[in-house]
């Protein structure tokens, strides 16, 4: 997920797209304890090492970051979402507007459907090596056991692997783009366990369309999967 979301940005913006690779990242929860080193973040991000750290100074100064110095320093993440408040989210939406949350949601629904009919496709034409295979389970086990603390940001890195595995970054980045359009939404809802017990039931359902190579279950499934999560957000803002 963190190569997705850290993609080279580019020249002309290159301070302001990395603040926004960096609070993508961090919003994600793809960096959860601290950024990697600036020597290889830089190198991925494909800027200098002064803009970096430019970016970096301005997280820590707006209160996502805490740079360290010494031998075990680092820039460690010290973003942590709000709890979950119906007001945050009637501010969201406000913010975002009523016609960019439909959007937002139909974007989502396609790219993500999409993603999971091409890995399907993939798994039917037998180019589904068993490594990506045991990635999308490893993914699915860690979400379906995930309590409500750290449900969102597995469940965020599952619906991004199987983007990622489809081996295609525009379509990785495309669906990371369309996750992050919708994070503080969800933030601003709570975890219920019985949406958790009916999500695990609903992942179970994608990975098995994808494993089986079934492009049209696996559409089907991650679109029954998507309108749950809308027909929550609806409920929360009725």
């Amino acid at each position: 997920m963190l190569t997705t979301v850290l993609r080279p940005v580019r020249a002309g913006n290159a301070f302001e797209e990395t603040v926004e690779r960096l609070l993508q990242a961090i919003k994600l929860g793809a960096v959860v304890e601290k950024l990697p080193p600036e020597r290889e973040l830089a190198a991925q991000l494909g800027i200098s090492r002064v803009t970096l750290r430019e970016a970096i100074r301005a997280l820590q100064e707006a209160g996502y970051l805490d740079v360290r110095r010494g031998r075990y320093g680092g820039a460690f993440v010290t973003y942590t979402p709000p709890p979950p408040r119906q007001e945050d989210l009637r501010r969201a939406v406000a913010d975002m507007g009523t016609d960019d949350l439909a959007d937002a949601l139909t974007f989502r629904m396609a790219v993500e459907c999409g993603a999971a009919q091409v890995l399907a496709a993939t798994a039917s034409a037998g180019r589904l090596s068993r490594e990506r295979r045991e990635e999308l389970r490893r993914r699915l086990r860690e979400v379906n056991s995930a309590g409500p603390d750290d449900y969102r940001r597995l469940d965020t890195a599952f619906h991004l692997a199987i983007a990622e595995l489809t081996g295609s970054p525009l379509l990785a980045a495309a669906c990371a783009d369309a996750r992050l359009r919708v994070t503080d939404l969800l933030n601003a809802i709570p975890v219920l366990q019985r949406n958790i017990e009916h999500a695990a039931a609903q992942h179970e359902a994608i990975v098995e369309a994808i494993l089986a190579g079934d492009t049209e279950a696996a559409g089907r499934a991650v679109a029954e999967h998507l309108e749950a999560t809308a027909a929550l957000l609806r409920g929360f803002l009725a």
